[in-house]
């Protein structure tokens, strides 16, 4: 990353395949913290650490955007006090890191159901986007209050109250009604903690990306473990559905 913002990225590690799009579904808060005899909520507090680390590495590897699965549609169903504490790290820390997101020169994003926020967190949302919209680097989407159903319905909606056709709806359509229809697809998406399932997550926009689990719970994440989902990226061969 060059420090003056300028939007130019460098590939550090030498290889030309680097995503460009990487989504990263960061599970295994809960788990980490359990196993260590803490609450829950201390996972998310080193998730949370955990994220920042990552999204550092991404913008030094020349990842151009970087979208987090923050909280989702179904999270809502967690307990009231898990739910109340990760709002609360979201309202205590998006603003509390500026300096970090322009000195790696981090330009944020949202995407996910604004509507559907609480309206202080969504001010904070809404702040912290235009106050690093000038950030020339890597592009991080906060992927909350995020489901790819809700997506897709509520880009249906947009279409029709843009007085759209529905009658002729198509791909090209719904893409551009998407919530970032200007970010490109993902080329990647990562899951830790074990899991194989996309619980909803960038439905559309993922369709065909590649897709890497890791067993590494989402706190214990460092360069390294996003450095070697990539070299396992580089080594696949995309097809698209076609024959190469």
């Amino acid at each position: 990353m060059t420090e003056s913002c300028n939007g130019s990225f460098r590939n550090n590690n030498g290889k030309n395949s680097v995503p460009v799009h990487i989504g990263i579904i960061m599970d295994g808060n809960g788990r980490w913290a359990q196993a260590r005899g803490e609450m829950r909520t201390q996972g998310h507090l080193a998730g949370l650490q955990a994220a920042k680390r990552v999204v550092k590495a991404a913008a030094d590897m020349g990842i151009k955007y970087l979208t987090l699965y923050v909280f989702s549609t179904e999270n809502w169903k967690r307990t009231a006090e898990e739910v109340s504490f990760v709002m609360g790290l979201i309202k205590q820390y998006l603003k509390k890191e500026l300096d970090f997101y322009r000195e790696n020169c981090i330009q944020l994003r949202h995407a996910g159901n604004m509507a559907g926020l609480p309206a202080d967190i969504a001010k904070e949302i809404n702040d912290v986007c235009n106050e690093t919209a000038s950030f020339g680097g890597i592009q991080v989407i906060l992927a909350l209050n995020y489901g790819g159903r809700d997506e897709i319905t509520r880009a249906v909606h947009r279409a029709a109250i843009a007085g759209e056709d529905l009658g002729k709806i198509d791909e090209t359509m719904i893409a551009g009604y998407l919530d970032n229809p200007d970010v490109p697809d993902p080329d990647l998406i990562i899951r830790s903690a074990g899991e194989y399932r996309i619980s909803n997550f960038l439905l559309w926009e993922g369709a065909y990306a590649e897709y890497f689990f890791s067993p590494v719970m989402w706190p214990d994440w460092t360069e390294k473990e996003l450095g070697a989902a990539i070299e396992q990226y580089q080594k696949r061969e995309r097809k698209y559905g076609g024959i190469t």
